[in-house]
């Protein structure tokens, strides 16, 4: 039988059972939609955070509190405790390490704001320095930042987040107004630019005061973070270990602190994002493998009601082979049209999330497609060589009896 022939023989064959070859095709075009919408969210989430973890800066220095006994990063990495406190003069000795750029120490809690009769519960309140606005690459909108070197007196000024300031004051100018939080009163000198939440830290959200003036709100002489931009990036590895150095002496040599780049961040988070990414694929081919089971199914109850038609082709010289291929491709002609439409489908998933969450890149990466396609066909390829090797075992005589 000639290429087109059997192309030919296929084709009828697959429009002459509409019923079945639907059912087919919709099995295989679920497990390959599966694959490709939810490899777009797991590989969206992942250059999200890649995304985000970027914008603060490129040549970035974390500080935490509490040592991490690998002195590598996991999650233990981001909640630990620490004998000594990570303290406002800790972060003021990390400025004069050689290639270190800018430093910011960050003191973080949550307390009420008030203004003009406005009342709002639970703002977070970050405590920092100047140099936040340039470690971040954040904008100011109205008015000014943080008063350069307040590393001790902390003055009693606050910077609003754009929400906070509409919430508190609507459409009047805040600038040069007064708030209240926790009991003191602060003088508004400026409002940030709308910038939306990053790691799950808004700072539309978020009012900004002085790194000793936070210590005082909330009664703690420890920081949550200091921030180290440094110079460029051939100079982090060198501060890195000037700043690990200068945090044991300053401690009586407990290596009580650990220092972590935004490179080992970014790299443990793709790693995790990666591997998640991978395990939601591989639960997604299972339908893949179900679907390539009721393929063979499905083609064995074809070849038990095409009996005769087989017995007539054998008898008019067939040969065993012939009918196995054209078994085979009507297998693979199923699986490929069904790979073609979950294909459709799961980028139009894709896009329905990027258009519920504008922020989220929800785009299914080129490995997953060529692996859910692929692997719909080999599935239906290989579920269908049992049924299709049935159809070339069958007598000619015994199939045209049973007619």
């Amino acid at each position: 039988m000639r290429t087109t022939d059997l192309l030919a023989f296929t084709w009828s064959a697959a429009t002459g059972h509409r019923l079945r070859s639907a059912l087919l095709v919709l099995a295989m075009s679920i497990g390959v939609a599966a694959v490709v919408t939810l490899t777009a969210l797991g590989d969206g989430a992942r250059r999200y955070v890649m995304r985000e973890f970027s914008a603060i800066g490129t040549n970035l220095l974390i500080v935490l509190p509490g040592r991490n006994a690998t002195g590598g990063v996991n999650a233990g990495s981001f909640v630990s405790a620490t004998p000594r406190d990570l303290t406002v003069d800790d972060a003021r000795a990390l400025q004069r390490l050689p290639g270190v750029r800018a430093v910011a120490p960050i003191a973080v809690g949550t307390s009420e704001l008030s203004a003009g009769g406005r009342l709002r519960e639970g703002t977070m309140i970050m405590g920092t320095t100047a140099d936040y606005l340039e470690v971040r690459r954040l904008q100011i909108g109205q008015g000014r930042f943080l008063p350069e070197d307040d590393w001790d007196r902390g003055a009693p000024v606050i910077v609003l987040g754009a929400t906070i300031r509409d919430e508190l004051f609507g459409t009047e100018n805040a600038l040069g107004r007064f708030v209240r939080a926790g009991g003191r009163r602060l003088r508004v000198i400026g409002v940030m630019a709308s910038s939306g939440s990053g790691l799950g830290m808004n700072t539309d959200e978020m009012a900004i005061v002085p790194a000793p003036l936070a210590l005082a709100l909330f009664n703690t002489n420890t920081l949550f973070r200091i921030l180290i931009e440094t110079r460029d990036r051939a100079s982090l590895e060198p501060a890195k270990a000037r700043v690990a150095e200068l945090l044991q002496a300053r401690h009586e040599g407990e290596q009580d602190v650990t220092v972590i780049t935004q490179d080992a961040v970014l790299a443990t988070f793709d790693r995790l994002l990666g591997t998640l990414t991978l395990g939601v694929a591989g639960i997604a081919a299972i339908s893949l493998a179900v679907a390539g089971i009721l393929v063979m199914n499905v083609m064995l109850v074809a070849v038990t009601q095409r009996r005769a038609e087989i017995g007539l082709l054998k008898a008019l010289g067939a040969t065993g082979a012939t009918i196995r291929n054209a078994f085979l491709a009507e297998a693979a002609l199923l699986s490929a049209a069904g790979a073609l439409a979950g294909y459709l489908l799961g980028v139009a998933g894709a896009a329905v999330l990027r258009q519920m969450y504008p922020e989220f890149p929800a785009y299914p990466p080129d490995w997953a497609v060529l692996a859910g396609l692929g692997t719909a066909l080999v599935t239906g390829i290989v579920f269908g060589v049992m049924p299709a090797r049935r159809a070339a075992r069958l007598d000619p005589v015994q199939a045209l009896s049973q007619r």
